[in-house]
């Protein structure tokens, strides 16, 4: 999916849950975008995952304990949603409630990228490249600044 169609098809749902949480729904999306190959992973296309959440914790009003193992040999658990809307309120009460110094700057998507990237929520141990991570959620949030800002004209 191009960035434009993603951010008109997904940006409503960024809206709703960075207003429920306080967060700025560009980081949402460009989040978004990042963990879920612009809506295109099979974690997001078949189970409304948009940011790869594991399937371990309790359920809660976005995350009814829906979960799958993508038949990945690692045995690692993903949550499962009805909708997409749920992932992203679901990903923004994380956020809000776990990463509250991140959520604090949000609304400074440079600030907001730092701290994520350098947070619990990457795990080196999976490969992850913090700082590649951190530079690349800087440049797509930047990217989608215009675009969300003519799409809310």
């Amino acid at each position: 999916m191009d960035k434009l169609s993603f951010t008109i098809k997904y940006l409503p749902a960024a809206r709703m849950a960075g207003e429920l949480y306080g967060l700025n729904p560009v980081v949402i999306l460009a989040q978004a975008a990042i963990e879920s190959g612009w809506g295109e992973s099979r974690l997001s296309a078949c189970y409304n995952n948009f940011f790869g959440l594991t399937g371990y914790g309790v359920a809660n009003a976005y995350w009814h304990g829906g979960k799958t193992d993508l038949d990945k040999p690692d045995g690692l658990l993903f949550r499962r949603y009805d909708r997409a809307e749920n992932s992203f309120l679901d990903f923004a009460r994380l956020i809000a409630s776990v990463y509250k110094q991140a959520a604090a700057v949000s609304h400074y998507p440079q600030a907001y990228a730092r701290e994520i990237a350098y947070s619990k929520y990457i795990s080196e141990v999976n490969g992850d490249n913090r700082e590649a991570y951190c530079r690349m959620l800087e440049s797509i949030a930047r990217s989608l600044v215009p675009i969300v800002y003519n799409l809310n004209k």
